[in-house]
């Protein structure tokens, strides 16, 4: 069980408390260590709170914590995002998210944006903090999560690899797999507390995935894996056959984007550069919209994880 926390918010002794009602691991909200860019973000705590957040955790015996940081910050560089991932490995977490940070529509950034790294900057950064994390015992297994040994987050692998999950509660979503009817749906709970407490059931929404729409919802979430997938897995989890996406599939391999072994299918390293690259191959015409926005909204809607940066086709073209 994972507990979502701010590190602005911890009341001291809590956590034992959350352990003794069957929390198991927690999230921290760090983003960053530095004083000046938390400002400008707008976050309510201090670097000197995640500090004590993470010291609690350890005093209460859940040592099983995420750190969530982001890089491309405003005015960070490279040796600012390397502060951040030494920092956040002094406090001992088992596993830590590392997002690039993006401008999402309606939110003050988007309206006002801050003068941000550019990709190139970007993408040392992340190679550099990528380096750091593996020299320090973690394994990247999702494009933007990386653990400790036993230690990888375990609902959001049941999501990236498009596993069954209720969403209960105000503004939770769902996915559902009824093989007896041929159908895998999607559920959304009304966000507003006060109206889903009122009518759960009327609230909630409900929508069959399309069969054209299976294997862009598959791949949205398993090409963010560096392991891959499997060829059963594909075919179990949404009741297709592979000839459905083999000339994709070859497609992608002869583009150097996936590898196939024996059972496996992954991303190669230039692949997992571009997400989106691949996506755009699994998407039916009919819900392609002009200057990507429907891959940005799949991106963002997606699944949990969805929201690590997902690269164009087009730089995907000039990177090869």
């Amino acid at each position: 069980m994972t507990l979502e926390a701010n590190p602005g918010t911890i009341e001291r002794g809590r956590f034992a408390e959350y352990r003794a009602a069957g929390v198991t691991r927690v999230s921290l909200g760090a983003q960053t260590f530095d004083a000046a860019i938390l400002k400008a973000l707008g976050r309510i705590h201090s670097s000197d709170e995640t500090r004590r957040a993470a010291a609690e955790l350890h005093a209460a015996g859940l040592a099983n914590f995420n750190l969530d940081l982001m890089y491309a910050l405003p005015g960070q560089d490279t040796a600012g995002a390397g502060r951040d991932i030494a920092e956040a490995l002094a406090l001992a977490p088992a596993h830590l998210s590392h997002y690039q940070l993006t401008l999402e529509p309606g939110t003050v950034f988007a309206a006002r944006p801050p003068a941000l790294p550019d990709e190139d900057a970007a993408a040392v950064m992340l190679s550099a903090c990528a380096g750091r994390l593996q020299a320090a015992g973690f394994s990247q297994y999702e494009v933007s999560a990386y653990a400790r040994a036993g230690q990888q987050c375990r609902h959001n692998l049941n999501y990236w690899t498009f596993g069954d999950y209720l969403g209960v509660g105000a503004g939770a979503h769902g996915k559902l797999t009824f093989a007896d009817r041929g159908q895998i749906l999607r559920t959304v709970q009304a966000r507003e507390p006060r109206r889903y407490l009122a009518a759960p059931d009327a609230a909630l929404a409900r929508h069959v995935i399309a069969a054209e729409q299976l294997p862009f919802e598959f791949m949205l979430n398993a090409l963010r894996l560096p392991g891959g997938f499997t060829c059963r897995s594909f075919q179990e989890r949404t009741g297709l056959a592979w000839d459905v996406i083999g000339a994709r599939i070859t497609a992608l391999r002869q583009r150097g984007l996936l590898e196939m072994t024996a059972t496996h299918c992954r991303p190669s390293a230039l692949g997992l550069r571009f997400v989106n690259d691949m996506l755009l191959e699994f998407m039916p015409e009919t819900s392609k919209m002009p200057g990507g926005s429907a891959l940005s909204m799949a991106s963002r809607e997606g699944g949990q994880g969805a929201s690590a940066p997902l690269y164009t086709g087009l730089e995907a073209r000039n990177a090869e």
